[in-house]
């Protein structure tokens, strides 16, 4: 608009000189007609001039306004700003396009000018890059930073700029340039940097192929887990070499069928090695549902799989043996009766196996355990037919027979491989066993009722001797059943208290009086009455059941001694059996310590009854344990002497109080036979200096005879039977009744 004004104004001055001119001519000389006619052609010729100059700037101004607008509709479908900063006066000049203009002091001296707007953590970054270029560094300012907008949020930019003037000692004194808005590039960016960072550092291998298979990249891991560079795979095709062509053929027909394949492959490493994969492969698609490329994911599960391989071998192995454990069993035996399969099951265990770890450790049986069932798993007809159930316990399942002649000639062959010596920690042990026989279907149509079954007979071979193998049959069914019962119902009574404390008077021989009495364990139910002592102790002792019961009588007898002498009703011991399960307890002396301590009874008041087969099982340790007892003042009797295998030579080592002479050795007391053994067991306890107890007495013949032979104490039913701790506190109050009127009586004499 400025041109336009100024040529406009010379045109029309230069018109009006022309003009004057020619009016002054005229003027002059109104009478030349010439000069008339030459002053109006020069001022049409000046007017035709005016005019096409005039024309002309019109036309240059359109262009430049049409210029003008192109640049200003450039810039604003660019979303590009443009500034201009005056770096001498600090103005800074800004079309905004998105932003409102930056609201500056009019002389900022700030260093970018926008300083105040731009993110703390940028500012550095900007400076640096705008001094290099005001150094004449680099040819251009181009930096990207957050910027304060209109509403106070932060957004990105792209600032790029150039200076335009330069002083006259050649500093910058002019800089112009445009702003971008790259929000939006700049949060795309940082999604495909995250996206990167992930690919990089993902610990599954990611393989991107083109529509070929062709490999066009692949992640680090991919590298890690195959060993094999990026540069070796790129632009070759993703093959599994592992396996035939046409499997590579069937994942590519799934995946453009399906869209995805995954599963578990096998593949060897650039080393050699074999590594297990989860391999999952997706295609990806275009705008248009067109596929472009295809990608592979798959992670290294080789440690995975191993570790499965373990806990599954774990799950069916037996730690110990390494056998297949009593749950592969199960599945099997179950697998034969739902396939209707004919077979034998034969179950067997080690006789005696408790005496070995007792004596010898538990570490010595474990080595014995392992050796056997090498043993056996050498031999072809036991190999993936033998099972170890637990403890001491295996099994051998006979599939596809019923031959008994088969069954039983493996049978001994089996007792006879187990019965050779085993050589363990330098010690020959020669083991036998027992074997119980079923067949299916025969002796039984489940698996529990099967394995139950051979259990029962296993059981029954035992009880007849060892090495031995014996078929199931229904009579010992019964009788199992039968201690089952009696099983549950001593642990019921345990649980209820059902068990309680009968008393049985030693009384001595010469003066009749009571001396002691013998606590004796009865178990009454209230439904079923007294149980015999003879159905439930055998069952007890093998459960190991009696070492509660034995508690609970020792605990009981001690108790109630302990109140009759507080009401000076009793002066004597209470005598109470040990079983041979109790006896071997390592912790017998301090269990009876505790005891004695919570009731208060002094240790002079207990004697304990030992049978001479509990402490011939192992005489060294039977005598170590009574001296520990003896020390503690506690009185040591010997019960059902004569009826085991009795040693004189240890006979005089145990630390004896009262040898107890059995009842059948008093029943046969009517023969000569009979009085000569009684008088030779007598004999030997007085030779021991050991007090002599006769149990089971009930005619007076048996006195007369005993007393002739100097026995001391009598205990039975001549005198009285077992009484209940109330009815043995009232014989205590009649007995001593007696006492005073017998002292009563001598001293009135």
């Amino acid at each position: 608009m400025l041109v336009k004004s100024k040529k406009t104004q010379f045109i029309s001055v230069l018109l009006l000189s022309f003009l004057s001119f020619g009016v002054q001519a005229i003027a002059w000389d109104s009478f030349q007609p010439y000069l008339i006619s030459t002053v109006l052609l020069f001022s049409f010729g000046a007017l035709v001039l005016g005019h096409v100059s005039i024309l002309k700037m019109r036309r240059y101004q359109a262009k430049l306004e049409s210029s003008e607008e192109r640049l200003r509709l450039s810039l604003w479908g660019s979303g590009d700003e443009l500034w201009d900063w005056n770096i001498s006066s600090g103005q800074l000049y800004r079309s905004s396009s998105w932003l409102h203009p930056v609201a500056l002091q009019p002389d900022t001296q700030d260093v970018p000018p926008n300083k105040q707007q731009i993110h703390p953590q940028d500012i550095d970054r900007v400076c640096e890059q705008l001094q290099l270029h005001l150094c004449g560094r680099t040819a251009h300012f181009e930096a990207t930073y957050r910027l304060r907008t209109a509403d106070q949020s932060w957004t990105w930019v792209l600032d790029r700029g150039k200076t335009v003037e330069f002083t006259a000692d050649g500093k910058p004194s002019r800089m112009t340039g445009t702003l971008k808005n790259i929000n939006q590039l700049k949060q795309t960016e940082e999604q495909l940097q995250l996206f990167a960072r992930c690919l990089k550092n993902i610990s599954d291998a990611v393989v991107i192929c083109d529509i070929d298979f062709n490999i066009i990249e692949v992640n680090p891991s991919f590298s890690h887990i195959t060993g094999k560079t990026r540069e070796q795979v790129l632009q070759q095709r993703f093959e599994l070499t592992m396996y035939p062509s046409r499997f590579m053929h069937e994942i590519r027909h799934t995946i453009l069928r399906q869209g995805s394949w995954s599963g578990e492959i096998r593949e060897q490493r650039q080393s050699g090695d074999i590594y297990q994969a989860e391999l999952t492969f997706d295609v990806i698609k275009d705008d248009h549902g067109v596929i472009n490329q295809y990608v592979a994911v798959f992670s290294d599960i080789t440690e995975r799989k191993a570790k499965e391989a373990e806990l599954s071998r774990l799950a069916s192995s037996d730690t110990l043996t390494g056998l297949p454990n009593r749950a592969v069993f199960m599945q099997k035996l179950a697998q034969f009766v739902d396939e209707n399969t004919q077979h034998a099951l034969l179950v067997f265990d080690l006789d005696n196996f408790k005496k070995i770890n007792d004596s010898l450790g538990h570490e010595l049986g474990d080595n014995l355990l392992c050796k056997l069932a090498v043993r056996l798993s050498n031999y072809p007809q036991y190999r993936d037919r033998l099972y170890r159930l637990g403890g001491d316990e295996f099994a051998l399942l006979l599939d596809q027979t019923n031959d008994l002649h088969f069954i039983t000639s493996l049978a001994k062959e089996l007792l006879a491989l187990i019965n050779q010596p085993i050589m363990v920690n330098q010690h020959e042990l020669a083991i036998t066993s027992s074997i119980g026989i079923v067949m299916f279907p025969d002796d039984g149509n489940d698996p529990q009722a099967l394995l139950r079954n051979a259990d029962t007979a296993m059981y029954h071979a035992k009880s007849q001797g060892a090495n031995r193998y014996l078929f199931f049959n229904d009579s010992m069914n019964k009788l199992a059943v039968k201690r089952l019962q009696v099983e549950n119902l001593i642990r019921h009574g345990l649980k209820e208290n059902y068990f309680s404390v009968y008393y049985q008077p030693k009384m001595d021989i010469i003066s009749g009086t009571l001396v002691g009495m013998e606590a004796l364990v009865r178990f009454i139910t209230p439904k079923g009455g007294l149980i015999s002592p003879a159905s439930f102790i055998p069952v007890a002792e093998e459960t190991g059941q009696i070492i509660e019961i034995g508690e609970v009588v020792l605990r009981q007898a001690c108790r109630d001694v302990k109140t009759w002498l507080d009401q000076n009703l009793f002066h004597g011991r209470v005598a109470v059996n040990l079983s041979s399960r109790q006896f071997s307890l390592p912790f017998l002396c301090e269990q009876i310590d505790d005891i004695l301590q919570q009731t208060e009874l002094p240790s002079y008041h207990l004697e304990l009854e030992i049978t001479e087969g509990t402490v011939m099982q192992s005489p060294p340790q039977a005598i170590e344990t009574m001296k520990k007892l003896r020390a503690r003042g506690i009185h040591l009797a010997m019960d059902d002497f004569g009826t085991g295998y009795s040693s004189l030579a240890y006979l005089k080592q145990f630390p004896l109080n009262t040898l107890k002479i059995d009842k059948a050795f008093i029943d046969d007391m009517n023969t000569a036979r009979g009085r000569n053994m009684v008088d030779t067991i007598v004999t030997i306890a007085h030779n021991l200096s050991l007090t002599v107890v006769a149990e089971g007495v009930e005619q007076a013949e048996q006195l007369d005879m005993l007393r002739k032979l100097r026995c001391e104490v009598i205990q039975g039913y001549y005198y009285s039977k077992p009484l209940s701790a109330t009815d043995f506190a009232d014989f205590l109050r009649l007995q001593k009744i007696q006492r005073s009127k017998t002292h009563s009586a001598a001293v009135l004499s």
